[in-house]
């Protein structure tokens, strides 16, 4: 596997983003640089005030909140404490939203667009959920 990882994130179903987490968790773990693009439905969801539930598509999704699994963004937050994570928000979707940095969870990184991010993909893996 490739060093780098890069993941776009913008699903707000419990499913997609809890299988999102959890490979950038492991793939940190493993010693892979890992990059996140968090926007459209799944940036509510980084709110450090009033971020949703997310809904779950199917049995899965309702399990994993009835066995208590790890929440997505605890998972996310370990991942970015093991150092090689970094989440940026996606400051078009920061301004749909009426979004500032400080709204969002302390473990983003600084907003980026779409652009920049798409720049830094030579070389990697790249995983859409």
């Amino acid at each position: 596997m490739s060093d780098r990882l890069h993941i776009i994130v913008t699903s707000g179903t419990r499913e997609k983003l809890q299988m999102a987490a959890m490979t950038a968790a492991v793939a940190a773990a493993g010693g892979t640089d890992v990059g996140l693009f968090v926007s459209m439905n799944a940036l509510a969801f980084f709110r450090r005030d009033g971020a949703p539930e997310a809904s779950a598509e199917g049995e899965v999704g309702h399990l994993l909140e009835a066995r208590h699994a790890p929440r997505f963004q605890d998972l996310f937050a370990q991942a970015v404490d093991l150092g090689s994570v970094k989440i940026y928000p996606c400051s078009m979707a920061m301004d749909i939203l009426s979004l500032g940095p400080d709204d969002l969870l302390p473990y983003l990184d600084k907003p980026t667009g779409l652009t920049k991010f798409l720049a830094e993909l030579e070389g990697s893996h790249v995983l859409t959920f």
